[in-house]
């Protein structure tokens, strides 16, 4: 498979599963999830960041011409809105509906926060549409204000589920300041990544593995004694490619640093593969190397392919990545779906598709075939 072949998957396949099988008309909401005959699945619950991540791919691929959702992804933006903002009268974003539009879940997550900010971003690329920009900037002042904490960071949940601080929403919140700078050129949100990225290569980044941590203690120490920490090493690509983005939108005085930073964290993620060649990416690593999850996911083998394009000298291996990943997670008897988790001996460890891969391979399609998120 090329990358031209891999966006040609997901224009005639993937994309239109999703907007199609995978859209609920009723409630102008997508489903969740899929199973492996296209049909959808009735959940208890539909989460905000699943829907968030659907409405941005959705928009984005319109920008592109490699959907004609984008009106649909609109009108599911307003939806959101409507049902999921202040809906039990509180600031910010429930986290999930229930099947008769009332809350599931009340709490505020910052996961789904930044996905929400994210959607906003894309949707106000799309449409031009002023309210789009003045809400994505009220949502963002009212995420500082619901997450705050007295120090660097911000708080997981409110309320908190426990006193753990994770890297992965900041990485996800970095993720949506960077694309609202791009939609909006507002100095505020390049200010509010470079933050983020500060936290990030003082804090998250062990020195002496070059691994970056999942898990942390209030004050941004590493939870677990030295050596007994867990990574995802997909995370590792996922922050060097975020790290090069934000050396692409904001050209910080640093730039230096944080790209020796960023290509040292798609060294040490490859180093950590399963194979060397094509490498998979396991799910996680000790701190001391060891593979504590065999186990694959999608997600991590889509930001692989990201961070390859654009690291130095890695690019030779995109075909051989394509290849496996053609075969073993997206076969062709799924018309457009996949197969979002393989145990470690690659036989599937799911029944079903879940909508939220699709935000991290169509991001790969776009990166493969651009060279830039920009455009798509």
């Amino acid at each position: 498979m090329t990358p031209d072949h891999f966006q040609t998957w997901a224009v005639r396949q993937a994309l239109p599963l999703w907007s199609e099988n995978g859209f609920d008309r009723d409630r102008t909401l997508f489903h969740e999830r899929l199973d492996f005959n296209g049909c959808p699945i009735p959940l208890p619950a539909l989460r905000l960041m699943v829907q968030a991540r659907q409405i941005a791919t959705y928009c984005r691929a319109a920008l592109r011409g490699d959907s004609p959702a984008g009106e649909m992804a609109l009108r599911c933006l307003a939806e959101v809105e409507h049902r999921y903002h202040r809906a039990d009268g509180a600031a910010g974003w429930v986290f999930s509906l229930a099947p008769d539009g009332r809350p599931a879940d009340r709490r505020r997550d910052l996961y789904a926060h930044a996905f929400i900010l994210y959607a906003h971003a894309w949707a106000y690329r799309l449409s031009g549409d002023p309210g789009l920009r003045h809400r994505a900037g009220d949502a963002a002042t009212e995420l500082e204000t619901i997450f705050r904490t007295s120090g660097p960071g911000f708080m997981d949940a409110v309320p908190p589920q426990d006193a753990i601080r994770r890297q992965n929403p900041h990485m996800h919140l970095l993720e949506a300041w960077l694309a609202l700078f791009e939609a909006t050129g507002e100095d505020i949100y390049r200010d509010r990544a470079a933050q983020l990225v500060t936290l990030a290569t003082t804090r998250f980044i062990d020195p002496a593995s070059g691994l970056l941590l999942e898990d942390f203690t209030a004050d941004w120490r590493p939870l677990h004694p030295a050596g007994q920490n867990r990574a995802e090493p997909g995370h590792l690509l996922e922050w060097s490619w975020l790290l090069h983005e934000y050396l692409h939108l904001c050209a910080p005085r640093d730039a230096d640093g944080i790209r020796q930073v960023a290509e040292r964290l798609h060294r040490v993620a490859l180093a950590h593969a399963a194979f060397v060649h094509p490498p998979v990416i396991c799910n996680a690593v000790g701190q001391d190397g060891r593979v504590v999850d065999g186990g694959t996911r999608i997600w991590p083998q889509t930001e692989l392919m990201r961070s390859l394009g654009t690291n130095t000298g890695s690019s030779g291996m995109i075909a051989g990545v394509l290849a496996h990943f053609a075969t073993h997670y997206i076969p062709p008897h799924l018309n457009g779906g996949w197969i979002d988790r393989l145990n470690a001996d690659g036989t599937p460890a799911m029944d079903h598709m879940p909508a939220s891969s699709l935000y991290h391979i169509y991001g790969a399609v776009c990166d493969l075939t651009n060279g830039r998120a920009g455009t798509g």
